[in-house]
């Protein structure tokens, strides 16, 4: 069992919450953009940006084949 310090439970919550919003959207659009505000609050400029691709990467694997 992984034990982890109590100051990282927000983190852990929010990085969580950050990767479940990725997914929201039913554009490509609102899914990177839904990726990018989660990434930007778990983890600033930075999180914005992968929160960002990581939105678009799911929006473009969620098409029909």
């Amino acid at each position: 069992m992984i034990r982890l310090p109590a100051s990282a439970i927000p983190v852990v919550t929010l990085a969580v919450l950050g990767l479940a919003l990725c997914g929201c959207g039913t554009t490509m659009e609102q899914k990177a953009a839904t990726g990018a505000v989660a990434g930007a609050l778990v983890a600033g400029p930075v999180g914005a940006a992968v929160g960002g691709a990581a939105g678009a990467v799911i929006a473009r694997n969620d098409k029909p084949q």
